[in-house]
């Protein structure tokens, strides 16, 4: 396993992780979900991601037991939850990103988990009715407490991650280390256009979802089958409607062309192709069968075949490569 240290931070995370959106206490069986996570420490992932919102807070559980259960140093591992969605049961003060939830949310999910602190806690979306100055000092409040060791957003805009960072130097507090974006080979805009500024000024880092396109790039859409998968989920129509548009299957259709030439599955090609970029901390896996996990696992030996020539390749049949701007 490769690692990778999170932005400028000195922590060091596996270039692999997994995470357990729509998996853990879900989709998929207490035991598999143990399974899995076994696979994953003992291929040397180190970070396992969750967030309160997944299952309703059920994903914590099961992964808290896990741990437990294990009994794996606490140094050997980096586990994060996320707030803003809640778990079961929503209400006033039960979602968002205000000090009370902020808070509330960090101790719910250290018991769900069974563990003393989290590693990441992310504001899991931007929250338009809280101002982020108080959502900065409530983080760093979790910060000196011990709760938690690093903060940081998922799918914020630029603007609003800088205006966390301004705050957070204006009153001498600390500043969010790490977003979570969607990032594969269909959506880049993001990491590769919007955050450079954040890369390059701040030493942002980034664990990454999404790296299959909710599978899309696995190659087991593109006989339009969604049968028995998470498209197939109830609740998931939005995705399944974006995902599985006729141009993307279209270009995972050329994709797997270019795998098939290279020798190698379509997966293992779009995670290693997520790998190549610099500013990619860690690449979160999603699973439900150990055996896919296991092949997934072994996408970084696919990223030395990606030489300039394949590369040219990838970008000519996606055609989904941002436009910077001109300076």
């Amino acid at each position: 396993m490769e690692y990778r240290r999170l932005g400028k931070s000195g922590l060091q995370l596996s270039a692999l992780s997994l995470g357990s959106w729509l998996t853990f206490g879900n989709q998929i069986s207490d035991q598999v979900a143990d399974e899995l996570m076994g696979v994953a420490y003992d291929a040397g992932v180190n970070f396992f991601d969750n967030a309160e919102g997944y299952a309703e807070g059920k994903s914590e559980e099961v992964m808290g037991r896990i741990l437990k259960s294990h009994g794996w140093e606490r140094e050997s591992y980096v586990v994060s939850s996320k707030v803003f969605f809640g778990t079961e049961n929503k209400g006033p003060n039960r979602v968002g990103l205000s000090r009370k939830h902020v808070i509330e949310a960090c101790n719910a999910a250290l018991k769900r988990l069974q563990v003393d602190y989290l590693d990441l806690y992310f504001c899991h979306r931007p929250d338009k009715n809280t101002p982020i100055e108080e959502t900065v000092f409530a983080m760093n409040t979790l910060l000196q407490q011990g709760k938690i060791l690093y903060w940081g957003t998922s799918e914020w805009s630029a603007t609003e991650i800088m205006e966390a960072i301004s705050i957070a130097k204006q009153y001498h507090l600390i500043g969010p280390t790490m977003e979570q974006p969607q990032y594969n080979l269909l959506e880049r805009t993001k990491l590769e256009k919007d955050y450079q500024l954040l890369f390059k000024e701040h030493g942002l880092g980034t664990t990454i979802w999404s790296p299959l396109a909710s599978g899309l790039l696995s190659g087991k859409y593109t006989a339009g089958a969604v049968k028995d998968t998470r498209l197939d989920l109830k609740g998931m129509e939005w995705l399944k409607e974006s995902v599985l548009a006729e141009e993307n299957l279209k270009k995972a259709q050329q994709l797997q062309g270019l795998a098939d030439e290279l020798g190698v599955p379509l997966a293992k090609l779009s995670l290693a192709w997520c790998l190549t970029n610099p500013n990619v901390s860690t690449v979160i896996l999603g699973a439900s069968k150990t055996e896919q996990l296991k092949e997934n696992l072994t996408a970084i030996e696919v990223v030395p075949m990606l030489t300039p020539e394949v590369l040219t390749k990838i970008e000519d049949i996606m055609q989904t490569k941002p436009v910077l701007p001109q300076f």
